[in-house]
């Protein structure tokens, strides 16, 4: 894929055979200060992002012409190299490279989003998004201020934090229809 400037993508992977890439807290930890530390904001803009168990999810805007591919892959990388040392465990943790989508329209990057937050639920892991902390969605609704998202974004695109919220229980009530999450589907 050619990434350009300004575009938005959808990116994602998960663990070799569907395995744990996040076997406990400090994992998670470990990968959020990896990328608080990264100098992201100079190149991209977190929109957002959830990390699950096997898997990972970010929607990502690129600011420069330097691809959001070469920041993910030196993101994680490093997480590997820290997983594995961690752990005693050598070779691959993922299945294959970062897999991306191109956003191509405004409710598109909304849905994603949408699909995204509410990953944790989907599978389980928590009855709503807010409870799961390993997403930036407390930032979306205003329960938490991290560096790990784009206010503007928000701002830009709804006129309060209460309105993604909503977003999100109409969504998580079937009023948007899942059918339109089918382009978003990792086969979690």
């Amino acid at each position: 894929m050619i990434y350009e400037e300004n575009d938005y993508y959808h990116m994602y992977n998960r663990g070799c055979n569907k395995e744990l890439i996040f076997t406990e807290r400090s994992d998670y930890e470990n990968l959020i200060q990896k990328i608080t530390k990264s100098n992201f904001k100079k190149y991209l803009n977190i929109i957002s992002f959830c990390l699950m168990p096997n898997h990972y999810h970010f929607l990502l805007q690129q600011k420069t012409e330097k691809p959001i591919s070469d920041w993910i892959s030196f993101i994680f990388n490093g997480y590997v190299q820290y997983f594995n040392r961690k752990h005693s465990r050598s070779g691959t943790l993922f299945e294959s490279r970062v897999k991306s989508r191109l956003i191509t329209d405004n409710s598109y990057l909304i849905r994603s989003s949408l699909y995204i937050h509410h990953n944790p639920v989907a599978v389980g892991l928590v009855s709503k998004p807010e409870d799961w902390e390993f997403s930036n969605y407390r930032d979306w609704i205003g329960s938490r201020n991290s560096e790990l998202y784009d206010y503007k974004f928000i701002r830009e695109n709804f006129d309060s934090n209460e309105d993604y919220k909503k977003m999100m229980n109409d969504y998580i009530e079937n009023k948007i229809s899942i059918n339109d999450m089918d382009d978003f589907l990792i086969d979690d």
